[in-house]
């Protein structure tokens, strides 16, 4: 049983090691723009959609 598990973190380790490609720094800088970016074009989306919502809301539902 020992030995199957140190058979499998050794297999882990020579796989995340030698077998995976890490992106280069520039390449892991321009994902994580992208991913802030798309991110803040969806957040001021959605205000978008909740601003409007509210308004139709108050045009059907007026306070009183």
């Amino acid at each position: 049983m020992f030995k199957k598990i140190v058979d499998y973190c050794k297999a882990c380790y020579d796989e995340l090691a030698h077998k995976t490609t890490w992106p280069t720094w520039k390449e892991l800088t321009h994902s994580a723009v992208v991913v802030l970016s798309a991110s803040l074009v969806i957040a001021l989306v959605v205000w978008v959609m909740d601003v409007a919502f509210k308004f139709v809301m108050t045009q059907i539902y007026p306070t009183i």
